[in-house]
């Protein structure tokens, strides 16, 4: 890991994405530090800093469509390479019994920020990726994955959270095997990990379940997936190679929910790939 190579890390003001930035920063990478929250983002680029570390801020609320495309449109224009690109930022499944809850766009939230998101910021990226390579996509996933209902793909007649997170994860394993297969030959490799279960996050804890793992188990186990060369398309518990969800490798299920994902960004975000 070259200490030129850069990494957009989303979700890095808390839990997991925090870890990673820091690991990867005490490894010479320079940092590009996505949040939501303005001052927990400023709070952590002066930590990294003091650290020695190199980053930059970018701000945005990955619940709206347009501001990931004006996320990626940013830092395409800061950074004409990229060499890696951790979709970590995430919605869980909230606490038992908790209400639908909408993202800016209209859409359920959980598969708009779990979801949609990545597969916009990814697509906007690739550019960057491309002239990075080779260079790598991480998707931060689950176990708990089932398929989604497409009949009722945002979960207006029947909601509950825990259904709806793992919907969401299970459609970012289609994606990523998609991904993988579409950006081979650019020297992209694409990849889902589910770090650790039940990690002591902020997520989890508003869940109200108590806390399995730590987020230094998880960040060691992103530490080792990326470090595996060789994978592509791949899905893995922990730092360990597994199947995941049998669904998500059904060729036409993913066409099927391709279709859907097709409709649902290009109303908001547009269609770049």
């Amino acid at each position: 890991m070259s200490g030129t190579n850069t990494v957009l890390i989303t979700g890095s003001t808390s839990g997991l994405g925090k870890g990673l930035a820091a690991a990867l920063g005490r490894r010479g990478w320079r940092v590009l530090a996505h949040g939501r929250d303005q001052r927990r983002l400023d709070a952590l680029t002066a930590d990294l800093r003091d650290h020695g570390i190199e980053v930059q801020p970018y701000r945005a609320d990955l619940s709206d469509l347009g501001e990931v495309v004006e996320l990626a449109g940013r830092v395409a224009a800061d950074h004409e390479r990229l060499q890696l690109l951790v979709n970590n930022a995430g919605v869980g499944s909230g606490p038992p019994h908790g209400r639908r809850e909408v993202s800016r766009d209209g859409y359920e939230l959980r598969l708009a920020v779990n979801y949609l998101a990545p597969v916009v910021l990814t697509r906007h990226l690739v550019p960057a990726l491309r002239a990075g390579a080779p260079s790598q996509v991480l998707n931060i996933g689950s176990v708990g994955m089932v398929p989604v209902d497409l009949d009722d793909p945002q979960m207006e007649s029947r909601y509950d959270g825990m259904q709806a997170y793992m919907r969401s994860k299970y459609a970012l394993l289609a994606f990523t095997v998609d991904a993988a297969r579409e950006l081979s030959g650019a020297g992209i490799r694409v990849n889902c990990v589910h770090p650790a279960t039940y990690m002591d996050t902020g997520m989890v804890r508003e869940s109200q379940v108590t806390p399995w793992t730590s987020v230094e188990t998880g960040v060691s186990a992103v530490l080792a997936v990326l470090g595996n060369d060789g994978a592509d398309g791949e899905f893995f518990d922990g730092s360990r190679p597994a199947r995941g969800q049998r669904a998500a490798r059904d060729e036409a299920g993913r066409r099927r929910l391709a279709t859907l994902t097709e409709s649902l960004v290009s109303r908001r975000a547009g269609t770049a790939k």
